[in-house]
């Protein structure tokens, strides 16, 4: 006689959860299933638990095989050298350890050199082994700030592989459309079609690609349409014609200026105030003149000169008189200035800062006697305007990207505190230095470093080139070299430490060697700081040593 078997269902869950829930309990108080109490129970349950493990395993209901993925799109670019695909997988294997508060010791943070790897792999064009893919994805998963880098470096084979896995659907929301290739952008056909059918994605990365090529374009397709956009994607459509922008660009802008979104003509007028020949900054720059002037009666005195000169005139400088604005017209509105003043904030002042900041920037020396910016800006200002006139000039200054202005406005580095004649605070000075040179910006953060030290400098540091010029990598070197010698207190410079290991430029490292041993303790240092500055300079060294072999291994200068 045979025997037929009964098909045998999936194990329910109810079986599994019984057996957890008699090892939690014990088998003294509880007996597993079709076991008898005493010493053998606890076998029992295990016995039980693995027979379960393989019915949970492959007790599955046959099922329809799902359609195969079709093949991985091929990467055409030149693949990485050996030497660099094994630093790469070593970066990747790197993860930081959890934040003690404790000293980080002198190993490099390897987690902090991949996106200077990804840089450099990127500017060389080249194609990652595809066996580091999955790493790379999981690594730009958990940093926003390195999903650019390492979604361009990964490639179109990442795109494909983050439809199969949830885990990287980031990667596909990056991408416009998913990973979908732009058109050409000479097939004006093919452009249209996607412009009026595609995602908003697809949408915002057509119209950047176009502006940066062919800036004219962009603004006649965006025109095409603009009148049934939404206010919303009508405010991010319009910021990307900050990419090139012109005077070309002005008669779109003025139209914008009457659009029913405050937002959208809020933006239309800073972007026409960012260029000194549109006819809204020369009608800014009328209104700005009405509120400040040279005022001959009322001069100040420069301090330690004598009443007279020999010929018995007053050695007087001339004061700039400020006169705000006593209403926001209709007019002004729609050129952009916001009428109601935030919490805090007197309405006169908020406006005459709006007029000035919008107004061109060559306003200024034929209204204020034919002077210079320097000069200008070391004028007295009546009345405590000063501030206000200042910070306004220095927000022009970096929206008209004036690097004469800039300048003036950042004042000598090694001024009493620290502080240019315009700059009121750091934040400023950092976006002044933005509109100058690579070499001018830290030849002037190496003087303010020589000048006042560290202790202000983090926020400067971060908007200069990297690697640091010779003279800015010296000032820093120099500057903690002097607070390890002073007994500072070690932790309060880790930001400045962490910034060198990546920004120093990587032939420092040699000159750094002496400073590896651990120095001599000052009577009021703080405590162990000798061996926590001898580590710290240890781990830069070694660090700047692991960066230079990185750039070697991938063909870089």
């Amino acid at each position: 006689m045979t025997r037929t078997s009964a098909p045998v269902d999936a194990p329910g869950a109810d079986a599994w959860e019984g057996l957890v829930t008699t090892a939690l309990l014990g088998t003294d108080r509880r007996t597993p299933p079709g076991a008898a109490p005493g010493p053998d129970a606890p076998l029992a349950l295990l016995d039980a638990a693995a027979v379960e493990t393989v019915r949970r395993r492959a007790g599955l209901r046959p099922a329809r095989a799902a359609e195969r993925p079709q093949a991985a799109p091929e990467d055409v670019r030149p693949a990485l050298p050996p030497a660099a695909a094994r630093r790469l997988a070593m970066l990747l294997a790197d993860r930081p350890g959890p934040s003690g508060g404790g000293r980080r010791g002198a190993a490099p943070d390897l987690t902090e050199l991949l996106p200077q790897w990804l840089a450099v792999a990127n500017a060389r064009g080249f194609a990652p082994p595809p066996q580091v893919l999955p790493a790379l994805l999981d690594a730009a998963r958990g940093r926003t700030d390195l999903r650019p880098a390492a979604l361009e470096f990964a490639g179109p084979r990442a795109l494909w592989l983050a439809r199969l896995n949830p885990d990287w659907r980031f990667a596909l929301r990056a991408a416009p459309g998913g990973g979908a290739a732009l058109p050409h952008l000479q097939d004006d056909d093919r452009v249209r079609q996607l412009w009026q059918e595609g995602l908003f994605a697809e949408r915002v990365a057509l119209l950047s690609a176009l502006r940066s090529r062919t800036p004219a374009a962009a603004r006649d397709l965006l025109a095409s349409t603009w009148g049934t956009e939404r206010a919303e994607d009508r405010l991010m459509f319009l910021d990307s014609l900050r990419e090139g922008l012109g005077p070309d660009d002005e008669p779109f802008l003025e139209q914008a200026l009457a659009d029913r979104s405050r937002n959208v003509r809020a933006t239309a007028a800073e972007l026409l105030s960012a260029l000194p020949g549109s006819a809204l900054a020369a009608r800014m720059a009328v209104r700005a003149e009405a509120c400040v002037a040279i005022d001959h009666t009322r001069s100040a005195r420069p301090s330690g000169t004598g009443d007279d000169t020999p010929g018995g005139t007053a050695q007087t400088t001339p004061t700039i008189a400020v006169e705000a604005p006593h209403e926001c017209d209709a007019g002004m509105e729609r050129d952009g200035v916001v009428a109601k003043a935030p919490a805090g904030r007197g309405e006169r002042s908020w406006w005459l800062g709006q007029l000035v900041e919008a107004a061109p920037l060559g306003t200024w020396p034929p209204r204020l006697g034919g002077r210079t910016p320097r000069e200008i800006v070391a004028l007295p200002v009546a009345d405590g305007w000063q501030g206000e006139l200042h910070a306004a000039w220095c927000r022009a200054a970096v929206r008209q990207r004036d690097a004469a202005w800039s300048r003036a406005l950042l004042g000598d580095p090694s001024a009493p505190e620290a502080g240019g004649p315009g700059a009121v605070s750091l934040a400023e000075r950092a976006k002044l230095l933005g509109t100058l040179g690579a070499a001018e910006r830290a030849e002037w953060v190496a003087g303010f470093i020589a000048a006042h030290g560290l202790s202000e400098a983090f926020q400067l540091l971060g908007v200069c080139a990297v690697p640091w010029a010779a003279p800015l990598g010296r000032a820093v070197v120099d500057a903690l070299n002097i607070a390890r010698d002073a007994g500072s207190y070690p932790w309060s410079f880790s930001g400045v430490m962490g910034l060198a290991e990546r920004c120093l430029d990587p032939s420092e490292a040699s000159r750094l060697d002496a400073l590896l041993a651990v120095p001599d303790e000052p009577e009021n240092a703080s405590p162990g700081a000798g061996g926590y500055w001898a580590e710290a300079f240890q781990r830069l060294v070694t660090t700047l040593r692991l960066r230079a072999a990185m750039a070697e291994e991938l063909g870089a200068d």
